[in-house]
């Protein structure tokens, strides 16, 4: 059992120890190791002075995932939120990543993005089903833009315009 929150500051410890197991990984996202904690902590509460969709998953008060939808930096590009979502592996193919996406999306149409952007590395035939199920469009490839031990990889572009 789980549920989904937004994220607190109670909850940064965790966050970092997440997203540290899955970058270690290799294989989803594009940090090879988590940042310092406190890097993670300011970025944290950055986005939350920001008031920017971020939510975790807690199985046992354990943090087993997070999605968040945080702005692009520029003024012409403001309504545009760049999406990020992962799962612990033990916690992978329980609806978790279902459940986090669900919230940050509608999370991310109140604070009034209209498009919501996102790349992941190519052959997660996963994540790619679970985009299209919430309407995400694939709008690109950015050959070879990933290189993890000497092997490139390709990012697929997808994008939700939000009415």
């Amino acid at each position: 059992m789980f549920r989904v929150v937004p994220l607190g500051e109670e909850h940064i410890e965790g966050f970092c120890a997440a997203l540290d197991t899955v970058a270690r990984e290799r294989r989803y996202l594009l940090f090879l190791q988590g940042p310092p904690p406190e890097d993670v902590g300011k970025f944290v509460r950055g986005n939350l002075r920001k008031s920017y969709p971020q939510y975790v998953a807690l199985a046992d008060d354990r943090v087993v995932g997070w999605c968040d939808v945080l702005a692009i930096d520029r003024p012409t590009r403001a309504h545009n939120g760049v999406l990020g979502i992962a799962v612990l592996p033990e916690f992978r193919g329980r609806g978790i990543g279902t459940a986090l996406l669900r919230e940050a999306l509608q999370r991310a149409r109140a604070f009034g993005f209209t498009r919501i952007e996102l790349a992941y590395r190519a052959g997660n035939a996963r994540v790619a089903a679970l985009y299209e199920r919430f309407g995400f469009v694939r709008e690109g490839v950015q050959r070879n833009a990933v290189r993890v031990d000497g092997a490139y990889e390709d990012l697929v572009c997808m994008a939700l315009l939000v009415a």
